[in-house]
């Protein structure tokens, strides 16, 4: 029995008042496999991948546990109350677009949700009521161009939260202050231009984190300083043209992967001392140094930064020497072209000291 789509439409409590009043066999339906699905024996994982379900209800048995409705041309969420011992569902390369809400609030066992390859642009604050179980996020190649300190709030037990090739160019100072346990944070391929110093500042579990791909300049000192359990650092491919020490010497984590190439390097003596302090550090370790390449100055395009050794410093300590050179030369003519000129011109020297008296 198929059932309109515009009951699709429904929200969760109108649609536990018709379960209520359907009949006896509209409701069995919902003990039994739907007929676009495939189920194991029990009824527990049931595979619905690439059915078209737009314009069909499905509903699942009530045991269902795993769900795949991935590739089902769904334009909405489907209707999925009830299903209280669901953990897993895969909503991937549909056309939802919104998934606020709370329209999976009756969800309490679910642990992964995956919404990769759809059209949402936005996570309102109602969006995570009742995934308080959730663990795994999958939000990939969507619409998100903002995450708020609202979006995430309720998700206490997450531990991955993957919001890979979206549009975000903006996140909260407390976008991630519910995350406390979150361990793997994906935001590789956005349109982040900065950092707010604050942004991780509740990640201490944090040990994946991946930034590249974005558009970031300028990194505050202390905006890794929390990231105590840190096992990896993505920044390649961002707008980097320089880089403090104490911004990733300040990692408190033992050991961590660090990948920097990319970037437009500005290659000077205090990029270069910086990189030699680097790789000083125990606690880091930087992956990808031998294709870290400078951008600037032009004579330097292209060469990479551990061919350079000790020439910028070098070449700066020289420059600076012969300024200094120069001033002392041109401050000692200075005062020896007025002690002649005192000697030449004897009776003039005699009149300004009678002057003066």
């Amino acid at each position: 029995m198929h059932l309109p789509f515009q009951m699709l439409l429904l929200s969760p409590v109108l649609w536990h008042q018709l379960l209520i009043v359907l009949p006896t066999s509209v409701i069995s339906i919902h003990s039994r496999c739907p007929s676009l699905c495939h189920c194991d024996s029990r009824s527990r994982f049931v595979n619905c991948s690439g059915a078209n379900l737009s314009s069909i209800l499905i509903l699942p048995p009530l045991v269902t546990e795993f769900l795949d409705l991935s590739s089902c041309s769904l334009h909405s969420l489907p209707p999925l109350l009830n299903l209280w011992r669901l953990h897993t569902i895969l909503l991937a390369h549909n056309a939802i677009s919104h998934v606020g809400d709370g329209s999976l609030r009756g969800l309490q066992s679910l642990q992964i949700l995956d919404l990769n390859g759809n059209k949402i642009g936005n996570l309102s604050a109602s969006f995570s009521l009742g995934l308080d179980s959730l663990t795994h996020l999958f939000l990939a190649e969507n619409l998100l161009q903002w995450i708020s300190k609202y979006s995430l709030q309720h998700l206490h037990n997450l531990e991955q939260l993957n919001l890979q090739g979206n549009l975000i160019s903006s996140l909260d100072s407390g976008a991630f202050r519910s995350l406390t346990k979150l361990r793997h944070l994906d935001l590789q391929d956005n349109l982040l231009p900065s950092l707010k110093n604050d942004v991780f500042s509740v990640l201490q579990r944090l040990e994946f984190l991946d930034l590249s791909g974005n558009q970031i300049d300028n990194l505050p000192s202390d905006v890794f300083t929390p990231l105590h359990s840190l096992a990896f650092l993505n920044l390649q491919d961002n707008k980097l043209r320089n880089l403090r020490f104490q911004t990733l010497g300040s990692l408190p984590s033992p050991g961590t992967l660090l990948l920097l190439s990319s970037n437009p390097w500005e290659c000077d003596c205090d990029l270069q001392r910086m990189f030699g302090k680097l790789r000083s550090l125990q606690k880091l370790s930087l992956e990808d140094e031998e294709d870290l390449n400078c951008a600037d100055p032009p004579a330097l395009l292209g060469r990479a930064i551990t061919s350079l050794d000790t020439q910028l410093c070098v070449a700066e300590t020289v420059t600076v020497l012969m300024i200094t050179l120069t001033v002392v030369v041109t401050v000692v003519g200075a005062i020896v072209t007025a002690k002649r000129s005192r000697k030449k011109n004897p009776r003039n020297h005699s009149n300004e000291m009678s002057g003066q008296e």
